[in-house]
């Protein structure tokens, strides 16, 4: 079946937004981990239960959106949005942490942020 340009266009960002998902299950997995304290075989079973969930989800989406054929643009706009979604976490991530250091900080050493400063 082939489709138009503007199908194909659609369906790619449909891709990205699949990759995104599953980019930010993975982070919010590796925030669980830091969370809670596992053993390797745990972290290694939660692994393969995370993969298993994803590669069925990847197939899902990708059999509803191009009717079972793999078009190569959804694998790409998979991994666009993966990294995209990968990279957006990992800054919000540290921006937060930053925050959140700065934060602790000030109070540690009794200075006021800028913000208390104004009140």
């Amino acid at each position: 079946m082939i489709l138009g340009i503007g199908a194909e266009a659609g369906i790619f960002l449909y891709a990205v937004l699949a990759g995104v998902e599953v980019a930010a299950a993975y982070r919010i997995l590796v925030c669980f981990r830091n969370l809670v304290v596992h053993s390797s075989w745990v972290m290694s079973l939660e692994d393969l239960i995370y993969w298993f969930g994803a590669s069925v989800y990847i197939f899902r989406k990708m059999y509803e959106t191009t009717y079972g054929g793999i078009r190569w643009f959804f694998v790409l706009g998979m991994l666009c949005g993966g990294a995209t979604g990968y990279a957006v976490m990992k800054t919000a991530v540290k921006w937060c942490a930053g925050i959140c250091g700065k934060k602790e900080k000030n109070e540690k050493s009794g200075r006021k942020s800028k913000k208390e400063k104004r009140k």
